[in-house]
Protein backbone atom coordinates (compact mmCIF):
# COMPACT_ATOMS: atom_id res chain seq x y z
CA UNK A 1 0.00 0.00 0.00
CA UNK A 2 3.20 2.24 0.87
CA UNK A 3 5.58 1.04 -1.25
CA UNK A 4 3.51 -0.21 -4.62
CA UNK A 5 2.89 3.27 -5.12
CA UNK A 6 6.73 4.38 -4.96
CA UNK A 7 8.04 1.31 -7.23
CA UNK A 8 5.27 2.24 -9.50
CA UNK A 9 6.52 5.90 -9.73
CA UNK A 10 10.06 4.81 -9.97
CA UNK A 11 9.76 2.15 -12.44
CA UNK A 12 7.96 4.75 -14.86
CA UNK A 13 10.85 7.40 -14.63
CA UNK A 14 12.64 7.92 -17.68
CA UNK A 15 15.89 7.92 -16.21
CA UNK A 16 17.93 8.21 -19.62
CA UNK A 17 16.41 11.69 -19.89
CA UNK A 18 15.97 12.66 -16.48
CA UNK A 19 18.78 15.20 -16.71
CA UNK A 20 16.80 16.89 -19.70
CA UNK A 21 13.60 16.78 -18.42
CA UNK A 22 14.36 18.75 -15.43
CA UNK A 23 16.85 21.03 -17.06
CA UNK A 24 13.45 22.71 -19.58
CA UNK A 25 12.79 25.98 -18.84
CA UNK A 26 9.06 25.25 -17.64
CA UNK A 27 10.52 22.42 -15.76
CA UNK A 28 13.56 24.59 -13.88
CA UNK A 29 11.05 27.83 -13.75
CA UNK A 30 8.90 26.16 -11.45
CA UNK A 31 11.38 24.28 -9.37
CA UNK A 32 13.16 27.82 -8.70
CA UNK A 33 9.66 29.37 -8.15
CA UNK A 34 8.77 25.93 -5.58
CA UNK A 35 11.95 26.68 -4.13
CA UNK A 36 10.55 30.92 -3.45
CA UNK A 37 7.52 30.29 -2.51
CA UNK A 38 8.32 27.55 0.22
CA UNK A 39 11.35 29.52 1.68
CA UNK A 40 8.84 32.66 1.30
CA UNK A 41 6.03 30.63 3.28
CA UNK A 42 8.44 29.36 6.08
CA UNK A 43 9.01 32.79 7.13
CA UNK A 44 5.42 34.03 7.14
CA UNK A 45 5.36 30.76 9.80
CA UNK A 46 8.02 31.57 12.00
CA UNK A 47 6.62 35.63 12.14
CA UNK A 48 3.33 34.21 12.91
CA UNK A 49 3.48 31.06 14.38
CA UNK A 50 6.34 31.20 16.79
CA UNK A 51 4.67 33.88 18.70
CA UNK A 52 1.09 31.93 18.42
CA UNK A 53 2.85 28.63 20.25
CA UNK A 54 4.53 30.34 23.00
CA UNK A 55 0.93 32.10 23.78
CA UNK A 56 -0.62 28.46 23.64
CA UNK A 57 2.27 26.81 25.37
CA UNK A 58 2.98 29.12 28.34
CA UNK A 59 -0.30 31.29 28.85
CA UNK A 60 -4.18 29.73 30.05
CA UNK A 61 -6.66 32.25 29.07
CA UNK A 62 -10.72 31.91 27.98
CA UNK A 63 -10.61 30.36 24.95
CA UNK A 64 -7.35 28.29 24.62
CA UNK A 65 -8.83 25.47 23.24
CA UNK A 66 -10.68 27.28 20.18
CA UNK A 67 -7.65 28.95 19.20
CA UNK A 68 -5.48 25.64 19.25
CA UNK A 69 -8.00 24.23 16.98
CA UNK A 70 -8.72 27.35 14.91
CA UNK A 71 -4.64 27.40 13.80
CA UNK A 72 -4.05 23.49 13.54
CA UNK A 73 -6.81 23.41 11.42
CA UNK A 74 -5.30 23.84 7.90
CA UNK A 75 -3.84 20.22 8.86
CA UNK A 76 -7.26 18.84 8.56
CA UNK A 77 -9.00 21.16 6.12
CA UNK A 78 -9.24 20.31 2.76
CA UNK A 79 -6.68 22.48 0.69
CA UNK A 80 -8.85 23.68 -1.95
CA UNK A 81 -11.14 24.96 1.39
CA UNK A 82 -8.33 26.66 2.39
CA UNK A 83 -7.77 28.29 -1.02
CA UNK A 84 -11.73 29.33 -0.94
CA UNK A 85 -11.40 30.96 2.71
CA UNK A 86 -8.30 32.69 1.56
CA UNK A 87 -9.86 33.85 -1.34
CA UNK A 88 -12.53 35.22 0.57
CA UNK A 89 -9.85 36.74 3.45
CA UNK A 90 -7.25 38.20 1.23
CA UNK A 91 -8.74 38.01 -2.71
CA UNK A 92 -8.99 41.41 -4.63
CA UNK A 93 -12.56 41.63 -2.83
CA UNK A 94 -12.39 40.03 0.40
CA UNK A 95 -12.37 41.51 3.76
CA UNK A 96 -8.93 42.18 4.50
CA UNK A 97 -8.10 42.13 1.12
CA UNK A 98 -10.45 45.15 -0.30
CA UNK A 99 -8.79 47.16 2.00
CA UNK A 100 -5.10 46.20 1.73
CA UNK A 101 -5.86 46.85 -2.00
CA UNK A 102 -7.45 49.95 -1.49
CA UNK A 103 -4.96 51.16 0.82
CA UNK A 104 -1.51 50.32 -0.88
CA UNK A 105 -3.05 48.68 -4.79
CA UNK A 106 -1.78 45.28 -3.96
CA UNK A 107 -3.12 42.20 -4.26
CA UNK A 108 -2.54 38.52 -3.17
CA UNK A 109 -4.59 37.04 -5.95
CA UNK A 110 -2.66 35.82 -9.17
CA UNK A 111 0.91 36.42 -7.79
CA UNK A 112 3.98 35.20 -6.12
CA UNK A 113 3.14 36.38 -2.61
CA UNK A 114 -0.03 34.79 -3.18
CA UNK A 115 1.46 31.61 -3.61
CA UNK A 116 3.11 32.37 -0.42
CA UNK A 117 0.04 32.71 1.91
CA UNK A 118 -1.37 29.92 0.75
CA UNK A 119 1.35 27.93 1.14
CA UNK A 120 2.01 29.50 4.52
CA UNK A 121 -2.06 28.82 5.48
CA UNK A 122 -1.36 24.71 5.14
CA UNK A 123 1.98 24.39 6.49
CA UNK A 124 2.23 26.72 9.40
CA UNK A 125 0.16 24.37 11.47
CA UNK A 126 3.04 22.17 11.80
CA UNK A 127 5.52 24.35 12.43
CA UNK A 128 3.08 25.72 15.57
CA UNK A 129 2.25 21.84 17.45
CA UNK A 130 5.82 21.04 17.48
CA UNK A 131 6.58 24.50 18.84
CA UNK A 132 4.54 24.40 21.14
CA UNK A 133 5.14 21.36 22.38
CA UNK A 134 8.88 22.18 23.13
CA UNK A 135 7.95 25.40 24.70
CA UNK A 136 5.53 23.52 26.91
CA UNK A 137 7.86 20.70 27.70
CA UNK A 138 11.01 22.43 28.19
CA UNK A 139 12.72 22.72 31.63
CA UNK A 140 12.48 26.17 32.54
CA UNK A 141 14.72 26.00 35.48
CA UNK A 142 17.42 27.91 33.04
CA UNK A 143 14.43 30.75 32.89
CA UNK A 144 13.85 30.85 35.83
CA UNK A 145 17.85 31.25 37.37
CA UNK A 146 18.55 33.96 34.01
CA UNK A 147 15.33 35.56 35.37
CA UNK A 148 16.89 35.75 39.16
CA UNK A 149 19.86 37.44 37.70
CA UNK A 150 17.90 40.11 35.81
CA UNK A 151 17.55 38.93 32.21
CA UNK A 152 14.76 41.02 31.05
CA UNK A 153 11.77 38.39 28.97
CA UNK A 154 13.16 39.05 25.84
CA UNK A 155 16.93 38.30 26.71
CA UNK A 156 15.74 35.04 28.39
CA UNK A 157 13.92 34.11 25.05
CA UNK A 158 16.66 34.84 22.76
CA UNK A 159 19.27 33.52 25.16
CA UNK A 160 17.89 30.82 26.73
CA UNK A 161 14.85 29.58 25.28
CA UNK A 162 14.90 29.56 21.80
CA UNK A 163 18.87 27.71 22.42
CA UNK A 164 17.01 25.20 24.49
CA UNK A 165 14.13 24.25 22.06
CA UNK A 166 16.57 24.51 18.42
CA UNK A 167 16.23 21.30 17.31
CA UNK A 168 12.63 20.64 17.87
CA UNK A 169 11.79 24.37 16.21
CA UNK A 170 14.13 22.82 12.83
CA UNK A 171 12.10 20.08 13.02
CA UNK A 172 9.18 22.03 12.82
CA UNK A 173 10.20 24.00 10.53
CA UNK A 174 11.62 21.51 8.48
CA UNK A 175 8.31 19.92 8.57
CA UNK A 176 6.28 23.10 7.44
CA UNK A 177 8.86 23.86 4.79
CA UNK A 178 8.48 20.45 3.17
CA UNK A 179 4.46 20.76 3.24
CA UNK A 180 4.79 24.48 1.52
CA UNK A 181 7.11 22.78 -1.07
CA UNK A 182 4.35 20.52 -1.99
CA UNK A 183 1.22 22.30 -1.67
CA UNK A 184 -1.01 22.34 -4.62
CA UNK A 185 -5.23 22.98 -3.57
CA UNK A 186 -4.61 26.24 -1.64
CA UNK A 187 -2.27 27.39 -4.02
CA UNK A 188 -4.43 26.86 -8.00
CA UNK A 189 -7.31 27.95 -5.89
CA UNK A 190 -6.47 31.15 -4.27
CA UNK A 191 -3.49 31.99 -6.76
CA UNK A 192 -4.11 30.57 -9.58
CA UNK A 193 -1.86 28.30 -12.47
CA UNK A 194 0.18 30.91 -13.93
CA UNK A 195 3.63 29.89 -15.51
CA UNK A 196 6.55 32.05 -13.72
CA UNK A 197 4.85 33.75 -10.84
CA UNK A 198 2.51 31.22 -9.23
CA UNK A 199 2.88 27.73 -11.04
CA UNK A 200 4.94 25.82 -8.70
CA UNK A 201 6.35 22.25 -9.01
CA UNK A 202 3.10 20.50 -7.82
CA UNK A 203 1.19 22.42 -10.48
CA UNK A 204 3.13 22.43 -13.28
CA UNK A 205 3.30 18.07 -13.04
CA UNK A 206 -0.31 18.41 -12.71
CA UNK A 207 -0.66 20.15 -16.02
CA UNK A 208 2.25 17.95 -17.42
CA UNK A 209 0.09 14.87 -16.82
CA UNK A 210 -3.02 16.26 -18.19
CA UNK A 211 -1.12 17.30 -21.09
CA UNK A 212 0.68 14.01 -21.69
CA UNK A 213 3.76 15.67 -21.08
CA UNK A 214 4.61 12.52 -18.59
CA UNK A 215 7.86 12.34 -18.48
CA UNK A 216 8.57 15.80 -17.23
CA UNK A 217 5.92 15.28 -14.74
CA UNK A 218 7.88 11.88 -13.31
CA UNK A 219 10.96 13.76 -13.47
CA UNK A 220 9.49 16.64 -11.06
CA UNK A 221 7.87 14.10 -8.77
CA UNK A 222 10.85 12.08 -8.17
CA UNK A 223 12.43 15.51 -7.49
CA UNK A 224 9.56 15.95 -4.52
CA UNK A 225 9.62 12.75 -3.72
CA UNK A 226 13.41 12.83 -2.35
CA UNK A 227 13.35 15.87 -0.87
CA UNK A 228 10.28 14.93 0.95
CA UNK A 229 12.00 11.29 2.40
CA UNK A 230 15.36 13.39 3.02
CA UNK A 231 13.29 15.64 5.34
CA UNK A 232 11.95 13.07 7.26
CA UNK A 233 15.22 10.72 7.43
CA UNK A 234 16.76 13.89 8.62
CA UNK A 235 14.12 14.70 11.15
CA UNK A 236 14.74 11.25 12.74
CA UNK A 237 18.68 10.89 12.97
CA UNK A 238 19.49 14.15 12.93
CA UNK A 239 17.53 17.12 14.75
CA UNK A 240 15.56 14.39 16.91
CA UNK A 241 18.32 12.03 17.64
CA UNK A 242 16.30 8.76 17.55
CA UNK A 243 18.23 5.46 16.51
Amino acid sequence: MIVLPLIGLLQRVSWSTLLSDLSAHDAFVALRLSLEVSLGALAIALVFGLPLAWILARHRFPGRALLRGLVTLPMVLPPVVGGIALLYAFGRRGLAGQVIYDLTGWRFVFNTSGAMLAAAFVSMPFLIVTAEASFRSMDRRGEEAAATLGASPAYRFRRVTLPAVAPALAAGAALSWARALGEFGATITFAGNLPGSTQTTPLLIYLDIESGHEATALALSLVLLLVSLGVLVGLRDRWLGNP
